[in-house]
This record gives C-alpha cells, sequence and structure tokens, in this order.
C-alpha cells in the first residue's frame, strides 16, 4: 500500500473514507463511554434510522473499530463495544469536533452568503 494521498489504495484516503461518512464518526463518539445497545445507540443519536444504524455498525465492524458481543437469552441481546483501534480514532474525532464548534458561524455565515443554508442530510 502506498502513501501517495492520490492514489486509490493509500492509507490516508482509507482513513479518510471512513471519516468522511458522517455516521461513522457518530456512532463511534456515542460509544466512547462504553457497550451500548442498538435501542440505545438510536436514543442517543439523533436522526439515525433503524437500517443505517445497521448498516453503519456492519461498516464498522468490518474494519476492525467496533465489536458486536451476542448474549444469550430470551429475547437474545445484542451490544457494540468499540475496538482497541475504534478508541484510536476518538481524538482525531473529538478534534475536528473542536475545529467545527470554533468555526461553525463562519461556515454557517459562507452557507448563507452562498444561498446553500440547508446541509443535507447524511443519508442524501
Amino acid at each position: 500500500m502506498t502513501t501517495d494521498a492520490f492514489l486509490a489504495d493509500c492509507r490516508a484516503r482509507l482513513a479518510f473514507d471512513l471519516l468522511s461518512n458522517t455516521w461513522n464518526a457518530v456512532v463511534l463518539w456515542a460509544l466512547r463511554d462504553g457497550p451500548r445497545r442498538p435501542v440505545e445507540l438510536r436514543g442517543r443519536i439523533g436522526g439515525i434510522s433503524s437500517k443505517v444504524l445497521t448498516e453503519t455498525l456492519r461498516r464498522l465492524q468490518s474494519n476492525g473499530l467496533v465489536d458486536r458481543q451476542a448474549h444469550p437469552g430470551a429475547p437474545p441481546r445484542v451490544e457494540y463495544r468499540l475496538t482497541a483501534l475504534g478508541r484510536t480514532l476518538l481524538a482525531p474525532i473529538d478534534a475536528v469536533g473542536a475545529w467545527a464548534f470554533e468555526h461553525g458561524d463562519e461556515l454557517m455565515a459562507a452557507q448563507e452568503s452562498e444561498g446553500t443554508t440547508t446541509l443535507r442530510s447524511p443519508s442524501e
């Protein structure tokens, strides 16, 4: 794998691809305090559908960022937790969030001046 950011197999592009999906970072952040059941995650995350949450959890699991643990019983219970690798993304997500908090007004002002005041939803 190369380190040239313009090539398709670059590691940096893999990371940017992970973070460019809005729901990936949101779900990782929602899991930062410990394991959660899907219903708990939906309660913490506004605007995410069950389908999108399931797709996001599967994507994060396939990338080694989230671990799925099934608990026996009736009804069966499933929890998701961050892996050690998933925890390494919390600092970059926090940094992007801090940047957005600091510069959010500037972004919104630029959108208003361009007539694009409405942000597209992550599902679009």
